[in-house]
């Protein structure tokens, strides 16, 4: 065979390779199917990816050029192109091809279109399965910091409520039935404390995020002399797996990062429920935003809490993605399976549903106004300060469970006479109890309830001013 020859074929088996996805090694005697390609595609949802391959390809490529198994130029070469790529992928320039299966492979095959055979080495001593999990890993880390970022907006909205409501009481429910009378500020003060264990939440789950998978290969290693621990501190992470098999496996990461997400869903539906029975003419609490609410197509009078009304319907797909990612991953034997690649865009769903609904949230918060007139107007019915007199007999040595049915008896003498308990004469409390002392009296009513409070953590008008003034600080 002629030099010439020689030339032609190794020129036509070039072309050959080039025209392929770069997964497909010279194994294969057939093109892949048509409707495989269409079924197995997963760029229409992991583009999103694209800047963290991008980085950890950066990175990757440093690394084997340190390692002396690429030239330093052409590191520089495949750094450049590596740029150009992600100009064009964030200017909506390159064309999403099934055939190409994920943004990974689209970007590889890109750099080959540029580069040939020195974008043909950028893949050396690594695997798709521990690219893969790399770049999730430094999404999920940047989508749970933004996660934060709105969680911490949020309390503090909820801390910038307290010194315009320190004056209105509201009634808190146990059961949905009144209880007991406490500070508005208690109540945001309440949501503050939830919204903080959700942030321990995330900061926890970022811990055992950030650990660098890179170089691990398909399952086992490589015999290439790579540095992973160079590559995971240029990446910003802060351990390096130990183990090659448990890499290509991991989900633990994402069904984390949806628990956690699942929760906030959880609080935010809460608190959405509340609110929208608070805007209720039942209730009268609240005036929400009424840029954030809708009218009826029909009832001109109107105003829905739809915001409110999503936040609490959408906590059921981040619940649902939460189970959907636990399924996937029952059963599967080490070390990677293609299922893995489902794992994408449950938690994608989950996170831009959760940040959807904080964005909503912070100007609901900071603009919905309290009805003042309206809750001191009903603030006495209920019987709240019941428990602040039967403290107060206990405080005069009455037997705890004694002064309990003492004051169930003079709360359905009030209630059959239409008054509240401060409106008892003596004669009728003797009435419930001879030995009843009519000072009791003193005990009775909404703020004197609130300021009889003592215990830490409770709405005592000191103690609560405490609370929101640490909150501040920490906000800051």
């Amino acid at each position: 065979m002629g030099v010439s020859s020689s030339r032609s074929n190794d020129s036509q088996h070039r072309s050959e390779v080039a025209a392929q996805s770069p997964s497909r090694s010279g194994v294969f005697a057939a093109q892949t199917d048509k409707r495989l390609e269409a079924f197995s595609e997963s760029i229409s949802f992991d583009h999103r990816l694209f800047r963290h391959d991008i980085r950890g390809s950066i990175a990757h490529a440093r690394m084997l050029a340190r390692q002396g198994l690429i030239s330093e130029q052409e590191f520089q070469q495949i750094e450049s192109a590596l740029g150009e790529i992600e100009r064009e992928i964030a200017e909506g320039k390159m064309p999403w091809r099934p055939e190409l299966e994920d943004i990974h492979m689209h970007i590889e095959s890109a750099l080959i279109e540029r580069l040939g055979d020195v974008g043909r080495k950028l893949h050396t001593g690594r695997s798709r399965n521990d690219q893969v999990n790399t770049d999730f890993r430094m999404w999920v880390r940047d989508a749970l910091d933004e996660i934060d970022e709105l969680l911490r907006g949020l309390q503090r909205a909820f801390v910038g409520r307290c010194q315009r409501d320190m004056d209105v009481i509201l009634p808190a429910y146990t059961h949905l039935q009144r209880a007991q009378p406490v500070l508005a500020p208690h109540y945001w003060l309440a949501y503050v404390e939830k919204f903080e264990r959700d942030r321990q939440r995330v900061a926890d789950c970022r811990r055992r995020v950030n650990v660098c998978g890179l170089g691990t290969a398909a399952c086992a290693g490589t015999t290439l002399p790579i540095d992973r621990r160079m590559t995971a501190e240029e990446l910003g992470f802060e351990e390096v797996a130990a183990n090659s098999l448990d890499v290509s496996s991991d989900r633990d990461f994402v069904i984390e990062s949806a628990f956690v997400l699942a929760l906030i869903a959880e609080h935010l539906s809460g608190w959405a429920e509340e609110w929208i029975l608070w805007s209720t003419v039942e209730f009268g609490f609240l005036k929400l935003p009424h840029q954030f609410c809708t009218g009826s197509s029909i009832m001109p009078q109107k105003v829905n809490p739809d915001t409110l009304e999503l936040t609490r319907g959408k906590t059921a797909r981040v619940i649902g993605n939460l189970q959907t990612l636990l399924v996937l991953v029952k059963g599967l034997p080490l070390a990677y399976n293609r299922d893995l690649q489902e794992d994408k865009p449950p938690l994608f769903d989950s996170f831009d549903t959760v940040r959807a609904c904080l964005q909503l949230a912070i100007p609901i918060v900071e603009q919905a106004e309290l009805q003042r007139e309206a809750i001191r107007a009903r603030l006495d019915d209920g019987f709240l300060d019941a428990t602040t007199l039967m403290e107060h007999l206990i405080r005069q040595g009455v037997p705890q469970r004694t002064a309990h049915h003492l004051v169930g008896k003079l709360v359905g003498m009030a209630q059959d006479r239409g008054v509240r308990l401060a409106d008892l004469d003596a004669e009728q409390l003797r009435e419930a109890w001879e030995e009843l002392d009519p000072d009791v009296l003193e005990a009775l009513g909404v703020e004197k309830a609130v300021k009889a409070y003592r215990s830490y953590g409770s709405s005592n008008p000191d103690l609560v001013a405490e609370q929101v003034q640490r909150w501040r600080k920490r906000l800051q």
